[in-house]
């Protein structure tokens, strides 16, 4: 069981050795990123767009395109994505090599904080040194998810999918922990709102430098079931005018559905329950243009990217 010191025990006379304890931190993520073909961030900076169920659904479509796929939950106030692909609470083992991550649909390994809560409605609390949380909470969030990434026994990989929390300071973070990212995935909906929000974290990710950086349309349309036809659902079309403006490719348009969500909330992703579906087809899309990336090292900004012949699965 490694055991390391926290805050509480830094002082002069404990001899904490804090700074031997981060580097051999940075040590353990950059082995563990080794085995890891592609670290994948899927953020958006803005809410309620989806990020989580897009995740979930991607990382199924990838398991099914015969890819080996793990899945972070880095939204640790907030976590979800254990319940969407199926994971129980209390299935974590902790083995020398690290922490084992369960497995959930489509036999995709995930971590989330959610499985180390004791209860379904227990709100996250940080231990912090004694009041202030607020200075210290940063850190330790920042700590936590270094852990869920250098910690865990993810094997090889040929993805890792982040699912990152809202707000482009989380994007920021992460982006310190994975400072070579080579694919950010920014999840809008057509909402003029969603547009300007994304817009921020779209700017944020090129001045890092992502090589890769493209949108997910969620939400784009409704089928209505009774005449067949395809309706928006939002005025106007904020993530097409964002992929323009911007000059970052759509690598997919996933249409709204509410059966994503009952399926998500049964901890079956849309895409196993019909495979075939508007809802799947969008995923493969995405699926296809992010291998077209991990392949080719294709930089964004140059148009619309095309799946490559003959990938299909």
């Amino acid at each position: 069981m490694r055991k390391f010191r926290t805050y509480h025990d830094v002082d002069k006379s404990t001899g904490s050795q804090l700074l031997e304890q981060v580097l051999d931190q940075r040590s353990r993520l950059a082995e563990r990123l080794a085995g890891i073909g592609q670290v994948v961030a899927v953020a958006s900076g803005k809410g309620g767009v989806g990020k989580s169920a897009v995740t979930a659904n991607l990382a199924v479509t990838l398991s099914a395109m015969g890819r080996r796929v793990g899945v972070v939950d880095a939204d640790l106030n907030g976590p979800s994505l254990a319940r969407m692909l199926g994971v129980p609470r209390g299935v974590l083992v902790d083995r020398a090599d690290g922490v084992v991550p369960p497995k959930g649909a489509a036999g995709v390994p995930v971590i989330s904080m959610e499985l180390l809560q004791e209860a379904e409605d227990a709100p996250l609390r940080w231990q912090d040194p004694g009041g202030d949380t607020f200075i210290w909470q940063s850190t330790m969030e920042t700590n936590v998810l270094r852990e869920f990434l250098a910690d865990v026994a993810w094997g090889e990989l040929d993805y890792l999918l982040v699912d990152i929390p809202p707000g482009t300071d989380k994007i920021g973070r992460f982006l310190e922990l994975v400072p070579a990212l080579p694919v950010a995935l920014l999840v809008t909906t057509p909402s003029e709102l969603s547009r300007a929000v994304v817009a921020r974290s779209l700017r944020m990710v090129r001045e890092a430098g992502i090589p890769s950086v493209a949108l997910v349309a969620n939400m784009s349309g409704y089928r209505c079931p009774g005449c067949g036809e395809r309706h928006p659902i939002f005025p106007g079309d904020g993530a097409r005018r964002l992929s323009e403006e911007g000059s970052v490719p759509i690598w997919g348009e996933i249409p709204f559905d509410p059966r994503i969500s009952e399926d998500t909330d049964r901890g079956r992703p849309r895409v196993l329950e019909d495979p075939e579906g508007e809802v799947a087809q969008g995923f493969r899309q995405v699926a296809l243009h992010l291998e077209e990336a991990a392949g080719a090292g294709k930089v964004s900004g140059e148009g619309q990217a095309s799946p490559q012949e003959g990938s299909q699965p």
